[in-house]
Order: structure tokens, then sequence, then C-alpha cells
């Protein structure tokens, strides 16, 4: 009974472990179907959310900004919202790239070096891709800014990784 147990348990990860890099495939879909986006769209896209933020922290600050007011502090976060946006979504592949290459055992500078060289890369592809798409364009400050989201990302999996190794999955590594 011992031995079919162990045998499952390596069979799932066998299984498991490739399936890990799923939701990066999927996040890499998404930016790629948000960047092929025309220019009006994408900016529409943002500017609701920005006004969304706008009314949300009116609500919250109980401010009763007019309709005049939320529009011209949208119009002010805006390019920001966009930013940060970029910054969120390369976050987020990262993550995902990040952390099944930890699971495989990729790690420390290798583990940045890696991930960090994949997300990069897809990320001037994406700029790339822009090009091709009418009212956008490549911009090599965006690529600049992804990368911010992108080694925040990394690091965060590497003391994730860390910490989760040296506390909780410590007991489990044991094959009794």
């Amino acid at each position: 009974m011992k031995y079919f147990l162990l045998f499952i348990k390596k069979t799932l990860r066998f299984i498991l472990k490739p399936l890990s890099f799923a939701p990066a495939i999927v996040v890499m879909y998404m930016i790629f179907r948000l960047s092929a986006q025309d220019g009006i769209t994408s900016s529409q896209l943002s500017y609701k959310i920005s006004t969304k933020i706008v009314t949300t922290a009116d609500k919250l600050l109980d401010r009763n900004l007019s309709q005049t007011q939320v529009k011209q502090y949208a119009e002010k976060i805006h390019y920001y919202v966009r930013k940060l946006g970029h910054v969120t979504e390369y976050f987020v592949l990262a993550v995902t790239v990040a952390f099944p290459l930890y699971v495989y055992g990729v790690r420390g500078f290798a583990l940045v070096l890696i991930a960090g060289t994949f997300c990069v890369g897809f990320a001037a592809f994406d700029e790339y891709h822009q090009s091709f798409v009418s009212g956008r364009g490549p911009s090599l400050k965006d690529v600049g800014i992804d990368s911010i989201g992108i080694f925040t990302g990394i690091i965060l999996v590497r003391i994730a990784g860390f910490i989760g190794r040296k506390t909780i999955f410590r007991p489990l590594s044991k094959d009794k």
C-alpha cells in the first residue's frame, strides 16, 4: 500500500507539474488580446476604470463630486491608471511564470534571469505587436514600466517560495 501511494503521488506530480504553466499561457493570451485592441477602444477601457476609481473614492470620502468634477479627476489619473495596468498585468505574468519554474527547482539568480528574460521578452514582443494595431504604437518606456511589475512579481515568488519551503512545506517534503 505504501508503494502504491508513493506511485500515485509521483504520478500526480508528473501530470500536474506541467499544468502549472497553464495560468501563464492564459495571462499571455489576455495581454495579447488587450494589446490587440485599437487605440480608441483601449483608451476607453482605461478611462472607464479611471472613472470608476474616482466615483468609488467619491463615495468612500463622501465628497459629492459633480459629473464634471468626476470627469476632470478621471482625466487627471487616466495616464497613471494605464501605466498601473501595465505594471499589474506583467506582475501577474511574472508570478504565473516564476512560480512553475520555482516548482521545477529553479531558484535564486537563475529564477530571476530565466523568468525575467522570458517576461521582458514577452513585453518587448507585445510592444512590437502593438505597432501593427490601429492607433497604437511600440514604446520602450512601456517595456520599462512592465519590467517593474515583472521583477516585483519574481521577487515576491522568491520570498513566498523561500518562506513556504522553510515553514509550510518542510513537513510535507519528506516521503515517509
